[in-house]
């Protein structure tokens, strides 16, 4: 059964991806387009792609080698002459998604974490937090194995901010409050 939403054209759905991708923060994986774009019903897999792919042909994205789509100066202009014909309904609700993607987004490029294989043996696991202004903590540590140095990782691209405060709290001499 098919289903139903505002939007109903291709040219509709090249509108939704040009005003999605004129507030996007950063570059975005195809999937992250696909995830906002798909807040109507008139929004499907293939002709979402297909209006993708005829966007990054008329140059109002681009595609690079990792894969990141980006809007160029062409589509946000466009963006901005056609954003009017988008349902307001759906451009609320392109508009609240994006305050999710986009703290994501920014929260990514504010946490750094690495692992990189030692040469003379074991893993150095790089973690890094930044605000907007500058790097706060720059923290790199020695580790055996693999899978620690990863766990490592992925903890504190969970709760980098928690770590942060913790490393503070006990080096001033406080004790971490919960």
């Amino acid at each position: 059964m098919p289903e139903f939403g505002f939007i109903s054209d291709k040219l509709e759905i090249k509108f939704l991806i040009l005003y999605i991708a004129a507030r996007v923060a950063g570059s975005v994986p195809f999937e992250t387009l696909q995830d906002l774009a798909m807040c109507d019903g008139g929004v499907d897999y293939f002709g979402f792609s297909a209006c993708l792919a005829d966007l990054v042909r008329t140059e109002h994205l681009t595609l690079d080698g990792q894969g990141l789509y980006a809007i160029t100066d062409k589509g946000r202009r466009n963006s901005a002459i056609c954003e009017s014909s988008l349902p307001l309904s759906v451009r609320g609700q392109v508009d609240q998604n994006l305050v999710d993607w986009n703290e994501r987004i920014r929260r990514q490029a504010l946490v750094g974490a690495q692992v990189e294989e030692r040469g003379q043996g074991g893993y150095a696991v790089r973690l890094s937090l930044s605000d907007e202004l500058d790097q706060l903590m720059e923290l790199r540590l020695l580790v055996t194995r693999r899978e620690l140095a990863k766990e490592m990782q992925n903890r504190f691209r969970d709760n980098a901010e928690g770590i942060y405060a913790a490393i503070l709290a006990l080096l001033c001499g406080q004790e971490e409050q919960s």
